[in-house]
Order: structure tokens, then C-alpha cells, then sequence
């Protein structure tokens, strides 16, 4: 793994595959840090002709933390996000999409295929918004629009999201591994060890829960993408779970409506997160016939 500067912060990321392969930027979620793209899953793209990059969005894992430009009132902030005010927050995903044009300079790619995963999907839409130039095709994964009227997340996976983690390592690897079941949905394709796994390497290499409230409060004030998606004309393919109740399907079908010619895969049995193994398989060939059909065809004109 390598440290860059890039948007005027640190950023930490690795790579997998050929550099002369179809670059690849991998964007993760919330308060996830990059190992949470499982190397098995990366190293799957790379061997569909990928240059793969993964990262760490700032406030997790090893890039640069924000705490000194002041901490939200993560509470104020949900409140008045849901009676529809305008929320504060030292940064939006603006700036966290700049990261990431950020650190294809520090590399001198001109133009990737940009995959976001949940919150790293919203970052993926906002850089096909803000930045189209440099995005040869977008994959937005488990992932939303913005739109406050659509359907919300299950109330069981509203409380694991918002429920502390224990400090030690032990409580840590316990409480994620159930924080992701209750975001599995009751799929049987959820793998809890693989899960663990996860967590206990994000564990031992960065416990920084305060960049939770930081990206939650980044995405709580970004507002609805809904009309600005109407502008993006990199090809997009939309990858929801069926199962998903942190981020419903109808959020989904809503990115795919919202973004001219975007084509959408449910996947059965696919929850939120990346700890579905059985199901890597349909997902990365999914990504590859869609990168390289992209690679073939025009951007729609703006």
C-alpha cells in the first residue's frame, strides 16, 4: 500500500493487475476502509484485464483525518435533514468526489472506470456529475440518488448503522460481523466469517470511529443527486442486492431511472456490503462486459 498527496490531503491506496490493464477506481462506503474491496474480489477484476485501485476515503483507514475543521452534531444534522433544512458539515462529497480526481492526477490517469459501493457509490455519481471528463463509465453499487422521498431503511438496519462499536478488538470483530447481518437481509448468501475477517483487518490497522460522523454528516448535507444525475452521460451500470434493507432496492431502481441509458442487475441474495462470495462471480462479470462495451461506445452527448 502507498501513500499519495492528492486534494491537498493524504490519501492511501494499493493497486491490483496490470497497469496497462482498464483502470478501475474502487470507491467503499461509509466508515469502511478499503480493505473492505476483499483482495480475492479485486484480484478477480485485475484478472478480467482491470488495473484496479482501492482507497481510503479521508476519515478512515490511513489517509488524512478532518477532526480539526470541528466535529457535527450528528443529531441536529439527522433532524434537520429529515424535515428537509439544510445541514452543515465540514466537508461534502464534493470534496471527498475531488479526493478521488485527487488521486487519479497523483497517478496520471486521465480517465477510469469509477465503481462506488453505498456512500462510495453516491462519491462515484458526484464525480460523473462534477468531473465527467475523467470518468470513462460508472458502476454505482447498493447505492442511492439522494432522494429523501424514496423508501427508508429498515428499521433494524437504521439501529445497527447507528450503534457504537465496542473499543476492543474482540467486541469490535463481534458487533461489525452483526451490523452487517442485519444488513444482509436474512440472505443466506451473507458469509459472517469472511465478515469477521474483514473487520479484524480494519480493526488492527485503523480503529477511527469518529469518521462515521464526519461521512454520514458529508452525505447528509449533499442533498438529492436526482436532477444533476440527468446530466451524466458516462455509460453506467446500476448493481443493487435484492435483499438490501439499509439501502432498499427501490434506491436503486431510482439511480437507474434517474441516469440516461443506465442499465441496471438485481442480484438475488445480495445485501449491503461485500461479504457475498457466492455472488462475486455474477458481479465482476457484470463489471467487465460493462467497462468493455463502454470502452467501445460514446459518451452520450451532453
Amino acid at each position: 500500500m502507498t501513500r499519495t498527496a492528492a486534494n491537498g490531503i493524504d490519501i492511501e491506496y494499493d493497486t491490483f493487475g496490470d497497469k496497462n490493464g482498464s483502470p478501475l477506481l474502487l470507491i467503499m462506503g461509509l466508515s469502511s476502509q478499503m480493505l473492505a474491496w476483499p483482495e480475492s474480489f479485486c484480484q478477480k477484476l485485475a484478472q478480467n484485464g482491470h488495473w484496479v485501485l482501492r482507497f481510503d476515503n479521508r476519515d478512515v483507514g490511513l489517509s488524512s483525518k478532518i477532526e480539526a475543521v470541528g466535529v457535527p452534531d450528528l443529531m441536529a444534522a439527522m433532524a434537520a435533514h429529515q424535515q428537509g433544512q439544510p445541514v452543515g458539515a465540514p466537508y461534502t462529497l464534493s470534496d471527498m468526489a475531488a479526493d478521488a480526481v485527487g488521486l487519479m492526477d497523483a497517478l496520471k490517469l486521465e480517465t477510469a472506470h469509477v465503481c462506488g459501493l453505498s456512500m462510495g457509490g453516491m462519491i462515484a455519481q458526484v464525480m460523473a456529475i462534477e468531473h465527467s471528463r475523467r470518468v470513462l463509465s460508472l458502476i454505482s453499487m447498493e447505492s442511492t440518488t439522494g432522494d429523501p422521498t424514496l423508501p427508508p431503511a429498515k428499521p433494524e438496519a437504521v439501529e445497527a448503522m447507528l450503534s457504537p462499536p465496542p473499543k476492543d478488538r474482540n467486541g469490535y470483530i463481534l458487533h461489525t460481523a452483526e451490523v452487517f447481518r442485519a444488513f444482509s437481509g436474512g440472505s443466506d448468501k451473507f458469509d459472517e466469517t469472511l465478515e469477521k475477517e474483514l473487520s479484524a483487518n480494519s480493526y488492527d490497522r485503523s480503529f477511527y470511529p469518529l469518521g462515521f460522523i464526519l461521512q454520514l454528516a458529508a452525505i447528509l448535507a449533499s442533498g438529492d443527486r436526482t436532477q444533476s444525475l440527468a446530466s451524466v452521460t458516462a455509460p453506467t451500470l446500476v448493481i443493487h442486492g435484492a435483499a438490501d434493507p439499509l439501502v432498499p432496492l427501490a434506491h436503486g431502481l431510482a439511480t437507474a431511472r434517474a441516469i440516461p441509458g443506465a442499465k441496471l442487475l438485481v442480484v438475488e441474495g445480495l445485501g449491503h456490503g461485500m461479504a457475498y462470495p457466492a455472488l462475486w462471480d455474477q458481479i465482476v462479470g457484470a463489471i467487465r462486459q460493462h467497462t468493455r462495451g463502454a470502452a467501445g461506445q460514446k459518451k452520450r452527448p451532453v
